[in-house]
């Protein structure tokens, strides 16, 4: 819609680019808090020595733990060694920004739409009763799910199951 010139229209308002801005700003909160948290843990020599499991298996506890905290659970892995100073601190900046920093671009974007008055629906309508909705919202969380993990699984399980099966160990 925003990309051919046609306002794209949802529930009967306009989506313009402050919704679309919002929108991705909620989306990339997460990835952004356990991906970056999760590349200063694994080099921060603090942290790293609070791994008891060296190579794929340590990195995957430190992204598992701060996959956890941004999702508000705050588990961990038992090998890694999750109260000191460093991971309770970045666990507990996590765990703030994960809850909040995603409320707030979903109420913007909340005000703004209903702000907005309602238009009678048009051929730049989505529908949301049929299949092309619920195909195009679980298409959407596929790509970007498998987008923002897939380089981190690369790094942790996928490597340490394909060591496992040369018989390699770290």
């Amino acid at each position: 819609g925003l990309m051919v010139g046609r306002t794209p229209e949802y529930v009967g308002k306009k989506i313009e680019a402050r919704e679309v801005k919002m929108a991705m700003l909620a989306i990339l909160v997460l990835p952004l808090m356990y991906l970056g948290w999760t590349a200063v843990a694994v080099v921060y020599p603090t942290a790293v020595a609070s791994m008891a499991n060296a190579g794929p298996h340590g990195f995957t506890e430190v992204l598992y733990a701060y996959t956890s905290q941004t999702g508000n659970n705050g588990s961990a892995f038992a090998g890694l060694t999750g109260n000191i100073l460093f991971y309770n601190v970045t666990g507990g900046v996590a765990m703030f920004v994960g809850r909040f920093f995603m409320i707030v671009p979903a109420m913007a974007m909340a005000g703004s739409l209903a702000g907005k008055k309602s238009i009678p629906a048009s051929a730049g309508t989505l529908p949301t009763t049929g299949g092309l909705f619920v195909g195009l919202v679980v298409g959407v969380i596929l790509i970007i799910g498998g987008l923002t993990f897939f380089p981190a699984l690369a790094l942790g399980p996928i490597v340490e199951h394909l060591a496992g099966n040369a018989n390699t160990l770290f």
